[in-house]
């Protein structure tokens, strides 16, 4: 294996113009990315229930709903090791193109397919194969988006660069959210369940136009063209980040979990515990989302530039600890009753995960080799939404039927914050690395007994 780079590649990272039209690009891409994602989340927590699982009382439908939404992170896992090797392989624009397209077709396509009163058990089935495609074009997405920006970025300005495409995730959430607010006060609730739920679903094929048309603008990453140029690109990439890289990948996705958990906690778990067990309506949970994600669209950024002045992991320490102290208050808060309360609970778990998910893409993008990045990084953030996100509605939901209390619920995020600190602890500060590198013997795999984090 070699340690060598290639001459360094710096024009674009010289470029301001370029910068903020490649992190245009990213930022673009992931949002339409999240709203496709978190539309269903949306739709599973309101109306999947009783639209594609109607033969189930209530709890059970709302679980089976929350499962077809899980079924994409297992997915998403396949499309990390499918999208990675390509993207390692031949570059990463071409897979960022390709991604976003299908999560786009999948997404439409929901919005196209009939009810379990029009064509039986087909309606679930059809539902969950879109689900599934969308899954392996997210798998794709986020760790090329990830990489367009931190690997053209200043080495002194990854972590803000980074957190730039993490706006995604709030800004997706925000629109996808929005888009059902609108339609769900212009519409009557059986308007809603018969076909207003479809709009927002069909109106993402203006979303994905935009962000394919500035997609195809954008360049290849300095550090792929020093990997093209050296003329060490592995063979078959997944192998070789196994090999060199498995603690990386099992430590960063432990490390990760924690925001998967808690932001799919607030957007669908909250929601349907919202409504459904508390009896706040509709809009008050998903103006609360809402005003959240606007919060988040501020800190990301700021906790992402944080961290290229004291490093990523004291950031995203304070991150994690912060959800795991929130985790009993943020149900307190929602337990009154109280709709300002709502919004109090869910603005400080907001900041909570936005101190974590801020610097937490550059940290994994850090982990490797340039080799093998793409996997790596894919491989790793789909671990921890498998590990996290996946399973949380369903959980929650299955808590909430056998305990009656919000207790349990909370437990469930200390337990998540407790095994990401632990994951963290594990790894070694990255802030310093060389994005350019090639090899794997010189970067700190795994943080030395003993060491300062």
């Amino acid at each position: 294996m070699t340690t060598s780079a290639s001459p360094p590649i710096t024009d674009s990272r010289l470029d301001a113009t370029k910068m903020r039209r490649i992190s245009l690009a990213s930022v673009i891409g992931t949002t339409v990315e999240w709203y496709d994602l978190f539309l269903f989340g949306t739709a599973s927590a309101l109306v999947f229930g009783k639209v594609f699982f109607p033969e189930f009382d209530g709890a059970v439908g709302t679980i089976l709903s929350f499962l077809t939404f899980a079924s994409a992170y297992l997915a998403r896992m396949v499309g990390a090791v499918f999208f990675g090797h390509f993207g390692d392989r031949l570059g990463r624009k071409s897979m960022l193109l390709i991604s976003l397209t299908a999560m786009g077709v999948a997404t439409f396509a929901i919005g196209l397919v009939p009810g379990y009163d029009t064509i039986g058990v087909a309606a679930p089935f059809l539902l969950l194969g879109l689900r599934v495609i969308q899954g392996l074009a997210l798998g794709g997405e986020w760790g090329g988006a990830v990489l367009m920006t931190v690997e053209h970025a200043p080495d002194k300005r990854r972590g803000f660069y980074g957190s730039m495409v993490q706006i995604g995730v709030p800004t997706g959430t925000l629109l996808a959210n929005g888009a059902f607010l609108l339609v769900a006060s212009n519409v009557s609730s059986s308007a809603l369940l018969s076909w207003g739920w479809r709009i927002p679903f069909l109106a993402s094929a203006v979303l994905v136009g935009v962000g394919v048309y500035i997609r195809l603008h954008i360049e290849e990453t300095p550090s792929f063209q020093a990997v093209r140029q050296e003329g060490v690109k592995a063979k078959i990439p997944f192998f070789a980040l196994m090999r060199r890289y498995w603690r990386q990948v099992l430590l960063g996705g432990v490390a990760t979990l924690s925001t998967g958990s808690t932001f799919t906690l607030m957007v669908a778990s909250g929601v349907s515990y919202g409504t459904k067990d508390l009896g706040h309506s509709k809009s008050l949970m998903l103006w609360a989302v809402m005003v959240s994600c606007g919060i988040a669209f501020l800190a990301i950024p700021y906790f992402g530039r944080l961290s290229d002045r004291v490093g990523r992991k004291p950031v995203i320490y304070a991150g994690i600890v912060a959800e795991a102290v929130l985790a009993f208050p943020f149900f307190w808060l929602l337990d009154t009753g109280s709709a300002p309360a709502v919004f109090v609970a869910y603005a400080l778990m907001m900041l909570a995960f936005s101190a974590n998910y801020g610097p937490i893409a550059t940290f994994l993008a850090e982990l490797f080799g340039a080799q093998v990045r793409y996997s790596g990084l894919s491989v790793a953030y789909m671990l921890s939404g498998l590990l996290g996100s996946a399973a949380t509605p369903a959980i929650t939901a299955w808590l909430l039927s056998l305990t009656g209390s919000s207790s349990s619920i909370a437990w469930y995020v200390l337990g998540a914050a407790a095994l990401s600190l632990l994951g963290l602890l594990l790894l070694a500060e990255t802030r310093f690395g060389d994005i350019d590198e090639l090899g794997a013997e010189s970067r700190p795999a795994v943080r030395p007994v003993g060491a300062d984090a």
